[in-house]
């Protein structure tokens, strides 16, 4: 047994602007197929990050500022790992209360269905305020 094979490990850094999000999509794919992840566990992989990553370009930033976002991928063939950094205003989505999926559409609150689907998709969901960062950390078993 080998066990000293590298984790894959690729990193994309996106301005706050949401007209770049489609370089992730396209970043995402390329570690998928790496990795041989199935098209299913993919396009839900892109799914939970296009959120994620939206959520900073959104709210991390003041109107106006220009700020980025850190996309940061380590994985082998049973864990993915993906940390999104950026230096915007601390901002913990984790700490949303959970969304009320048993209330009617109009009865929910605004937002928190972004970050309930991404906490769906992956098998854990981490947040910390470290160094003036919000750093903002995804595990997938693969």
């Amino acid at each position: 047994m080998h066990t000293n094979d590298k984790p894959l490990q690729r990193s994309l850094v996106l301005p706050n602007d949401v007209n770049e999000v489609p370089q992730l999509a396209a970043f995402i794919d390329g570690v998928c197929e790496q990795l041989g992840v199935d098209m299913a566990t993919a396009m839900q992989l892109n799914l939970a990050l296009e959120e994620a990553v939206v959520n900073v370009m959104t709210y991390a930033y003041p109107a106006g500022t220009k700020g980025y976002a850190d996309i940061r991928v380590e994985a082998d063939d049973k864990r993915m790992t993906i940390v999104i950094t950026d230096t915007g205003i601390p901002f913990d989505p984790t700490a949303k209360a959970d969304v009320d999926t048993t209330l009617s559409v109009e009865q929910r609150s605004i937002g928190g269905l972004g970050i309930h689907l991404v906490k769906t998709i992956m098998d854990d969901v981490s947040y910390q305020r470290l160094d003036g960062q919000n750093v903002l950390t995804l595990r997938k078993n693969l």
